[in-house]
């Protein structure tokens, strides 16, 4: 091998060239995306543009107007307030149990310890639709329909966050808990100390990925709340559209949607590179 040749193998790849070797790798990904961000980008423009304008398939002037009329239609500040006490304080009870469900899957000892993992998996082969009518029947039994805490009573444990927070725990090595057992720590001071902030990614992780199921969920507190004023922002929604469609209010409709979507879009657009960052650590090991 000559000189020349060794220098043009080592040679490093043109900066060109390295940009479009990584556009063609997501270019699968935007072609699945696309259909997505149209149905997106079409709301987003259809809750600014003037519904005269937008029946005749004109864009028009944009305007405030169809947010205006939208948040006038319905109660949104009963309806965010109801959203976030379910989601907000089902998610703070939810970061107790699956932290502790975690961790005793990951690091206690105990016989049958995996026997209780693969029983927790099969919570998730469940579609929670065929969890409706007992949980529904359960809260009834307790008197609890009707109200947010029957609404958040069948998240309190959930299976996806126990699994998400033991693959962290499980990665994390298993000296530096030893350590600090031997230094006379008891195993809340392990978690609380020593785990916990090694897993802040998949904490974030589960915590978006909760709040973005229980802000947008229908079927359950469709079944659960009765009460107008115990509503959530998804069956608000679901009424209020329901009255503009009658009248093809389809901006209306638009910057409702937009209303309702806009918080949880602030939530991931701040929190997107942990969530990325956690699934991309926690893979299948273990």
């Amino acid at each position: 091998m000559t000189p020349r040749t060794a220098l043009a193998k080592t040679r490093p790849a043109r900066p060109g060239l390295r940009g479009a070797r990584g556009l063609l790798r997501e270019v699968p990904a935007l072609l699945v995306g696309l259909p997505f961000l149209a149905l997106a980008a079409f709301t987003l423009l259809a809750a600014f543009t003037p519904t005269e304008s937008l029946n005749r398939g004109e864009v028009g002037a944009l305007t405030l107007e169809n947010l205006r009329l939208a948040w006038a239609s319905a109660d949104f500040p009963r309806l965010y307030l109801n959203t976030a006490l379910f989601a907000f304080g089902l998610l703070l009870v939810q970061l107790f149990t699956v932290t502790t469900a975690g961790f005793a899957l990951a690091q206690l000892g105990a016989r049958g310890n995996n026997l209780a993992f693969h029983l927790v998996l099969l919570q998730l082969f469940l579609p929670p639709s065929a969890l409706i009518l007992p949980n529904f029947l359960t809260l009834k039994a307790l008197g609890l329909t009707d109200s947010l805490v029957g609404l958040a009573l069948p998240y309190v444990a959930s299976a996806t966050g126990a699994f998400l927070l033991r693959q962290g725990f499980r990665q994390v090595p298993r000296e530096l808990v030893e350590a600090a057992l031997v230094d006379g720590a008891t195993p809340w001071q392990v978690l609380s100390r020593v785990l916990l902030p090694l897993v802040r990614p998949h904490l974030a992780a589960f915590s978006l990925v909760s709040l973005v199921y229980h802000w947008n969920e229908f079927l359950w507190p469709l079944v659960v709340i009765q009460s107008p004023e115990k509503r959530v922002l998804s069956l608000g929604f679901a009424s209020f559209a329901r009255s503009a469609e009658s009248g093809m209010e389809w901006g209306l409709i638009a910057a409702g949607a937009l209303l309702v979507g806009l918080p949880v879009l602030l939530a991931f657009a701040l929190f997107q590179r942990a969530f990325v960052e956690s699934f991309a650590r926690s893979g299948l090991k273990g």
